[in-house]
């Protein structure tokens, strides 16, 4: 096959359609219209073998994972997803390898109203890099950078479970065949938060999505708001497959600093805990206050255990340079 067939016969025609495409898949560069009042909300993630993924995962849960660790930068920052372009490097030419791809691509994407508008494919090392666009109302896009003294500190889910299922593939720990089954799908298949993003518009005072720890990203709203955060453990809200983990002898280390939640972690004032309550329910996502904004310190995120300060190592979670 070459390029072009490539593109079109697995490229083409992916996801929703939007009155918005002016010029789609095929063309030099693809041209869409942001509405009056809005602005374009943009985030890229790659996804490298080897690095991010196993040899052997399938190539529909690739498709799925590239667009939802995508979808999940949109919801931090209250943006409705709306287009994505795809740059994909190939090792070689597998028509039934691409045709999973494409088509859980096409689910996914169809499922979460995003369309395919462009990319580019060439020949290397399996590499999958996805752009994708958003709208937001103009100015009330959530940016890391808002958390104030005295707003609580909220988590959207469980944290943990995916970090807990890579050790277990790894062959660093060892849970029971049926914790593993309750678990992988967390590494393997996220949900962006795209409804609950939305929902906390003029809510959150900041967000931003847990890829790379719970305390690591926590970090970088401290850092940016110019704050300390304060986090109590016993507060991370974990799955029942993690608490049966702590109480056989584990550890908090996977939830606190494991990565690859895609969750969504964000601040707010106090007094709209009866709103977030009430956008829990309505959105069907479980929030639980973790914490609270306190003054600016040497040290981003505070850590306590019942009420005692915890001692954190300086990486609190993965780094692609660490």
């Amino acid at each position: 096959m070459s390029e072009f067939s490539i593109i079109d016969r697995f490229c083409k025609g992916i996801g929703a359609t939007s009155e918005h495409t002016v010029i789609g898949v095929g063309d030099d560069a693809a041209v869409v219209n942001v509405p009056s009042g809005m602005q374009l909300a943009v985030s890229v993630d790659t996804m490298v073998e080897g690095v991010h993924f196993f040899p052997s995962v399938a190539p529909a849960d690739l498709a799925y994972k590239l667009l939802a660790v995508n979808l999940s930068d949109m919801a931090a920052m209250g943006a409705e997803p709306k287009w994505a372009t795809l740059a994909l490097t190939l090792p070689h030419e597998d028509a039934a390898w691409l045709a999973a791809f494409s088509n859980a691509l096409d689910a996914a994407a169809e499922s979460a109203g995003v369309q395919l508008i462009g990319g580019d494919t060439t020949k290397g090392p399996l590499c999958l890099s996805l752009t994708i666009m958003g709208l937001v109302p103009k100015g009330k896009a959530i940016s890391r950078a808002g958390a104030e003294f005295g707003d609580d500190v909220w988590l959207s889910n469980t944290v943990g479970d995916a970090a807990l299922a890579l050790k277990v593939i790894l062959g660093q720990i060892e849970l029971p065949e049926s914790a593993l089954s309750n678990i992988a799908p967390a590494l393997h298949r996220p949900t962006g938060q795209v409804a609950l993003g939305l929902a906390l518009r003029g809510v959150a005072s900041a967000a931003l999505d847990i890829s790379d720890g719970l305390l690591a990203d926590l970090a970088h709203v401290a850092s940016l708001s110019q704050v300390c955060i304060e986090i109590h453990q016993e507060r991370v809200p974990l799955s029942d497959t993690y608490r049966a983990y702590l109480q056989s002898g584990g550890s908090y280390e996977s939830a606190l600093a494991g990565g690859d939640d895609y969750q969504l972690a964000f601040t707010a004032p106090s007094k709209q805990r009866e709103a977030i309550l009430a956008i829990s329910d309505v959105v069907s996502v479980p929030l639980t206050r973790i914490g609270s904004v306190v003054e600016k310190t040497a040290i981003p995120v505070r850590l306590l255990a019942n009420g005692k300060p915890v001692k954190l190592n300086s990486d609190l979670g993965f780094q692609h340079f660490g």
